[in-house]
């Protein structure tokens, strides 16, 4: 038998102490539902953050998550990131996240996925999924049997397909953004930049990079990764855990996030800091060291937010050519937060926060506004 139960509800034989969930939510989420079928192994909780500028949606992370703790604060973590990242964007979108534990290359299966389908339809959609760490293109056309409630799914039915290359062109127009910004200048001809992972956004980010006549350097824990690049940009490579220290004009890191720390701040050599990964900073002081050291950083929700974009189009039936000019929206809001930041003395990385917090009590407000049904 399924069940599902929200972080509200209390079975007979569950007490808070065990549950241990109010006290990582705090004030600021509005709905945690946990979630499982034993048959499938599915164990899985689905996080929305706030539904003030639309229904939540986020990714599926599918990751063998070492406690239900970890799991748990990372959907919570990556669903405030969400909805910071969709009220930036200029979507009428909320922040939402799922996590679903196991290890996919062994429990994934159809029933899996159709059982995790038929808890979302539940949910009404106040949630939307797509793919991340672990999910698929595939995976969501799977999902998408049991419910509406999905994005990412294939151009065959309707979708928008692999989304890297629309987030890829977003991240390079945030680039144009930072080079007009620090050398007055949107060429990045000649600029030497250092890219930490070539993956799928990472490569893409790559062509255009090396289309526009700069210098790159690249890493990646795949050895494959970095041999397309060398084979298809001629670029130089360096370690991964070493390319931050790299003698660059910008630092682009576009795998893990986090790269941005205590032990990793005082080796930057680079003027910007900008990429593709999520939460790059590794707590909220660091955008501030970078603004102290005179190193421009592209806020990470508002740089990447092209991946969210491209699907969120989806919602309203996607045109590919439609989603990318709606994508140089990224270009518009970095120029806006460097001048808020310039204006107030902060950090990029405060005045981004305050940009999509202001859109939320802003544009949240008129939904409370009631309408009479016709």
């Amino acid at each position: 038998m399924s069940h599902h139960r929200r972080a509200g509800t209390r079975t007979p034989d569950a007490t808070l102490t065990e549950m241990g969930v109010f006290p990582e939510l705090g004030d600021e989420y509005e709905e945690v539902v946990f979630f499982h079928d034993a048959p499938s192994q599915l164990r899985g909780i689905v996080a929305i953050h706030s539904t003030a500028l639309g229904p939540s949606l986020g990714g599926t992370r599918f990751y063998p998550f070492k406690t239900e703790e970890d799991a748990l604060r990372d959907v919570l973590r990556l669903a405030r990131g969400m909805t910071f990242k969709a009220a930036a964007a200029g979507l009428d979108l909320g922040g939402g996240k799922a996590v679903i534990i196991g290890d996919p290359k062994r429990i994934k299966s159809e029933d899996l996925l159709r059982a995790y389908g038929r808890f979302l339809e539940s949910l009404g959609g106040r949630y939307i999924t797509a793919e991340d760490v672990g999910t698929t293109g595939a995976d969501m056309d799977m999902i998408r049997r049991e419910t509406t409630f999905v994005t990412g799914v294939s151009q065959a039915i309707g979708g928008s397909g692999d989304p890297s290359p629309v987030t890829a062109w977003g991240v390079y127009q945030g680039l144009i953004a930072c080079a007009e910004e620090v050398w007055k200048d949107p060429s990045l001809a000649g600029k030497r930049v250092a890219v930490q992972g070539v993956g799928k956004v990472g490569y893409h980010l790559c062509k255009h990079l090396h289309e526009a006549g700069a210098n790159l350097v690249v890493s990646d824990v795949d050895v494959d990764a970095v041999a397309r690049a060398v084979r298809d940009f001629g670029v130089d490579t360096a370690e991964p855990d070493k390319i931050h220290a790299e003698e660059c004009d910008v630092f682009a890191p576009c795998a893990l996030g986090a790269v941005i720390r205590d032990d990793t701040i005082p080796s930057l050599r680079c003027r910007v800091v900008a990429g593709a990964a999520n939460n790059q900073l590794a707590s909220p002081e660091h955008g501030e060291q970078l603004r102290e050291l005179g190193i421009l950083y592209a806020p990470d929700f508002i740089i990447n937010a092209g991946g969210l974009i491209n699907i969120a189009d989806e919602l309203r039936g996607y045109d590919r050519e439609r989603a990318m000019r709606e994508v140089e929206t990224v270009y518009r809001n970095l120029r806006a937060i460097f001048g808020v930041a310039n204006e107030e003395g902060i950090s990029t990385a405060t005045a981004a926060d305050r940009f999509a917090m202001e859109r939320i009590e802003r544009v949240g407000r008129l939904r409370r506004i009631l309408v009479p049904r016709r």
